[in-house]
């Protein structure tokens, strides 16, 4: 762990233990084999800014210390980006000659044993009741080109505490952080090939599926279909947004 990483943990962990209440089930999906020595990746739904810290914890007191694949904007950002940088967490770098990058370092990164922590969905859900939205492949990648276990990760109750795209916090009374492990993703049918652009849309969607799983245990709900995807497309000539498949 680097000085950075253990200066966020001896910092922000206590402050964690003492504002929210937890409820963790899957510790044991983190493990490879009963071991921590082998690298994982990490997919988990996306509710709001508060969050990153609450699957941190969860993972960090589960024996896995995550490395984050964030968005470069983080990394200019004075002290943050520092200590960002510090803790080895992953830059993306989109729509530029960069972008690449950010696979290249998550792919190295899960076969030296780390866990590689991966939003699929790229940014904050806007699905009107919070669940997850269609993902990007990205995850599945990861995990294609570096052998790893791809675990899909539910979490619920970040939103509480911040909501979606707002920055004020709301500590009290105290809220229960609720983070559920599944078991690893099965993607043995595209192992030992180079997957189609269809089998990877194909796997991101059994990703999602999975995670959503998790969270309609978690609420004790169903989830909405079809599932509502972000960028909206609007139909021809309508000049309306709506949502696909």
């Amino acid at each position: 762990m680097s000085a950075s990483y253990r200066l966020v943990v001896v910092a922000l962990r206590p402050l964690l233990m003492s504002l929210t209440r937890r409820d963790w089930r899957g510790a044991e999906q983190l493990r490879v084999g009963g071991s921590l020595d082998h690298g994982i990746v990490v997919a988990v739904n996306h509710l709001s800014w508060f969050d990153p810290l609450v699957v941190s914890h969860f993972l960090v007191d589960n024996g896995r210390l995550p490395r984050f694949l964030a968005k470069d904007v983080m990394f200019r950002v004075p002290v943050v980006g520092r200590i960002v940088r510090g803790a080895g967490q992953i830059p993306v770098h989109r729509g530029t000659a960069e972008a690449a990058e950010a696979l290249t370092s998550a792919v190295a990164a899960a076969r030296a044993g780390e866990c590689v922590l991966v939003y699929p969905e790229g940014t904050l859900t806007r699905s009107p009741g919070l669940w997850p939205m269609t993902g990007k492949s990205g995850a599945v990648r990861i995990a294609l080109e570096s052998g790893a276990p791809l675990v899909p990760v539910a979490q619920w109750g970040a939103h509480q505490v911040m909501r979606p795209y707002v920055k004020e916090l709301r500590l009290f009374p105290r809220k229960t952080m609720r983070v559920w492990a599944g078991p690893p993703l099965d993607l043995d049918d595209l192992r030992g090939h180079p997957a189609s652009d269809a089998e990877l849309v194909d796997a991101t969607e059994r990703l999602m599926s999975a995670i959503t799983g998790l969270l309609e245990q978690i609420r004790g709900e169903v989830a909405p279909t079809p599932r509502f995807a972000w960028p909206l497309l609007p139909p021809a000539g309508s000049g309306q947004g709506r949502m696909t498949t």
